[in-house]
């Protein structure tokens, strides 16, 4: 099932997409915490703004360095264990919203990633219960400011800024991402392309890991790392991440 967080009018709500009708069927509730019942109404999808499909409650957390490639072009070695860091919810935009340059910075750059939406309370989950804690998938940008990165030394502020998050287009609870792949483009130009088969560490690996650190709550996200090939971006450009089976996420930069 498509799940989206949209606009229409002056009203913010969530609905099913319907693919054959290109429709928003409307629920009563955001449905991490509601579930799935219709208030009956449809709107379509050219009348719609599609916003962040979940603004986490808690946080979001990443791991770095989850493709050997892409740690190997930075000279690192792929960690042993998963390299968790965090970004405040309020680095988080939906699709179209633009990617804001922070003036701290001189050579922000684009990681595309899959992400994983929690949807139970998880604490101390093991691997084989993972997927009873996801609610779905959807796409992020783990946009990065990375002359901060290096010279901070720790990766907060790096990591931190606000609309440095974007996430969409929707999310879908029932997607198999198996022999999946994700790409990342800059103005139409790809950059990035990986299979997420080459994830060093597994989403249920992750999910154990960080679950025996801190509780993850309904609406976390979880960034699963990016592929090699990430670079920069500068005012003007336009950033599409595209994961089959969950469309493309795009956002312009200014």
């Amino acid at each position: 099932m498509k799940v989206a967080r949209f606009s229409h009018g002056e009203s913010i709500s969530f609905g099913i997409v319907d693919e054959e009708e290109n429709e928003l069927v409307v629920l009563k509730a955001d449905p991490l915490f509601a579930g799935f019942e219709t208030t009956g109404e449809r709107v379509p999808m050219g009348e719609a703004k599609l916003l962040a499909p979940v603004i986490p409650r808690s946080k979001v957390v990443a791991v770095g360095r989850n493709y050997r490639e892409h740690a190997a072009e930075f000279g690192n070695e792929a960690p042993a264990e998963p390299l968790l860091f965090l970004k405040p919810n309020t680095s988080v935009v939906g699709p179209g919203d633009a990617i804001v340059l922070p003036r701290q910075s001189e050579r922000v750059e684009f990681e595309g990633e899959l992400a994983v939406v929690i949807g139970s309370i998880a604490r101390h989950v093991r691997e084989e219960d993972a997927d009873d804690v996801i609610f779905g998938y959807t796409i992020a940008n783990d946009v990065t400011a990375r002359d901060l990165q290096r010279s901070d030394g720790q990766w907060t502020r790096a990591k931190g800024f606000d609309t440095f998050c974007p996430l969409g287009p929707i999310i879908d609870t029932d997607v198999d991402l198996a022999n999946g792949t994700i790409e990342t483009s800059v103005n139409g130009e790809v950059r990035q392309q990986g299979r997420l088969s080459d994830m060093v560490h597994s989403i249920p690996a992750i999910i154990a890991y960080a679950s025996a650190v801190f509780t993850l709550l309904p609406g976390d996200v979880i960034l699963t790392g990016t592929p090699a090939g990430v670079g920069p971006i500068v005012s003007g450009d336009t950033v599409e991440v595209r994961v089959e089976g969950l469309g493309a996420l795009s956002n312009p930069v200014r």
